[in-house]
């Protein structure tokens, strides 16, 4: 990829010509946005330069911003923001009294094409498998039941595995939460945390406050609960709006029951909450005397060095009920979730038992060893690096291959893209379009109980591959046709 040696100029400093090599890769298209460049000592002995030159170059190259530095990790193509198409704008819906919720039959189609091996899955929401430590979790598992053999089979009855729940409040402190084991309920996944918290909170005919777009299955969730929902606008880089939330809640906070938040890299937007904000909505929602559910899922998988804190963090008087698992990061099939559920921590734990008795006792028993001893710290890093990459390559993919005016997400974490597309363009007839060369995609309208955001659609960047590529180059010719169609 580089020459063996570098010609010397005598009014250019070494380094400087090293620099322009770098940058002609980059705009060539050879080192894509985030793509790792050479390590400092391997380009050192490629160009047969020095490793001072090399730093030298590189140093110029971050102050030019074409490069950056990961800690622990070496140095990337930048993202170059401004090449990229814009941020989407979610235009702030009219807020209106709480909706009874009917989802259209779609939803179940959308959902069964979802899970459909013959599909190129490009919107759904699960991690690379690839990616995930699937021999070392299989070992621990095999070898903690044969440790805790009678335990293994045995019911683990609220609040859950004691190991893991001592695992799980030591993570919690970076995210800022300093809690106890035995303010904490193993759960089956975190849709069982939220669908536990809901039924806690809220009987049929009750308002729960939600973001749109938001999260599919909790719209369906909160459906089949018989509940209304209050949709507050939510923005792809700040989160859930905080001034319409209280607006709202001026007006109806006696019908509310709950409100549910993706705090950190939201679904679908990625957007997340400052913490001060976090600090707000915490203070907000305890004025109004709502209690809180916040869904954590993703928090640890910030392209960041350090994860993001939870509103959880915030709450002094027990008026959140902090949910997540390690669906996204470890091992979906596990189900292994948990909720910290502060003054409603006994009738959580009763919900528990009348709802399933128990969460599975041997993947409690394998995570609480991956978490002790299997270096999930380590793990965290390198699905980081992947994540953050395939973002980034499917940003760029995108604002080559769609169409003028196409806005796309620019998350911090996670791995799920929103995009909006211009003009009236269709994603339903995008998705069925799309199936037809065996692509699977999410459209917008599963994401609002209102059917808005007909012109956008979610995309998972989990996969990166020249499979993947051809895909989102389909995709972007079938919104191109659709809008020549429309002149």
């Amino acid at each position: 990829m580089l020459d063996s040696a570098v010609r010397t100029h005598k009014k250019q400093p070494l380094y400087e010509e090293v620099a322009q090599r770098i940058c002609h890769l980059i705009e060539q298209g050879t080192l894509r946005p985030g793509e790792r460049v050479p390590s400092i000592r391997s380009l050192s002995k490629q160009m047969q330069v020095s490793i001072n030159t090399v730093k030298e170059a590189y140093g110029q190259l971050e102050d030019r911003q074409l490069i950056e530095a990961r800690p622990q990790s070496g140095y990337y193509v930048r993202v170059r923001f401004p090449e990229l198409p814009a941020e989407p704008e979610i235009n702030p819906p009219v807020l209106h009294h709480p909706s009874e919720i009917n989802l259209p039959d779609i939803y179940q189609r959308v959902m069964r094409d979802l899970l459909d091996p013959e599909l190129l899955q490009l919107g759904i929401a699960t991690p690379n498998y690839m990616l995930l430590p699937v021999e070392k979790l299989n070992r621990m598992l095999a070898r903690e039941t044969r440790r805790f053999a009678r335990q293994s089979v045995a019911y683990e009855l609220p609040p859950g595995n004691l190991r893991l729940r001592q695992q799980i409040a030591r993570r919690l402190l970076l995210s800022g939460c300093t809690l106890s084991p035995d303010q904490i309920v193993i759960t089956s996944g975190c849709v069982e945390a939220v669908a536990l918290s809901l039924r806690t909170l809220c009987q049929r005919g009750d308002t729960v406050v939600i973001e749109t777009p938001f999260y599919f299955n909790f719209l369906q969730l909160i459906e089949e609960l018989g509940l209304k929902a209050l949709e507050i606008p939510s923005s792809p880089r700040g989160g859930i709006s905080l001034e319409a939330l209280e607006y709202a809640l001026e007006r109806n906070a006696e019908k509310v029951s709950a409100c549910l938040v993706i705090s950190n890299f939201n679904n679908p937007l990625g957007s997340s909450l400052a913490e001060t904000d976090k600090q707000r909505l915490v203070e907000l929602l305890e004025h109004f005397k709502v209690p809180l559910i916040e869904d954590d899922i993703y928090g640890d998988l910030s392209f960041a060095n350090d994860r993001p804190g939870v509103a959880k963090a915030f709450d002094k008087t027990g008026n959140v009920l902090l949910c997540s698992s390690f669906s996204k990061t470890l091992a979906p099939g596990y189900r292994v979730g948990w909720i910290a559920a502060g003054r409603f921590q006994d009738r959580i734990e009763r919900g528990k038992m009348l709802a399933g008795v128990a969460t599975a006792s041997p993947p409690q028993q394998a995570i609480a060893e991956f978490l002790a001893n299997g270096g999930y710290e380590y793990h965290l890093r390198s699905i980081r690096r992947s994540y953050a990459r395939q973002v980034a390559l499917m940003q760029d993919a995108i604002g080559r291959f769609f169409p003028e005016g196409t806005r796309v997400s620019r998350p911090q974490g996670g791995f799920i893209l929103w995009v909006e597309l211009p003009g009236m363009i269709d994603s339903l007839l995008l998705y069925e379009q799309a199936k037809a060369l065996r692509i699977g995609i999410a459209p917008g309208q599963l994401f609002s109980i209102k059917g808005k955001f007909h012109h956008c659609i979610r995309l998972s960047a989990t996969l990166w591959d020249p499979a993947v590529e051809e895909a989102i180059k389909s995709l972007g010719q079938l919104a191109q046709r659709q809008l020549e169609l429309q002149k």
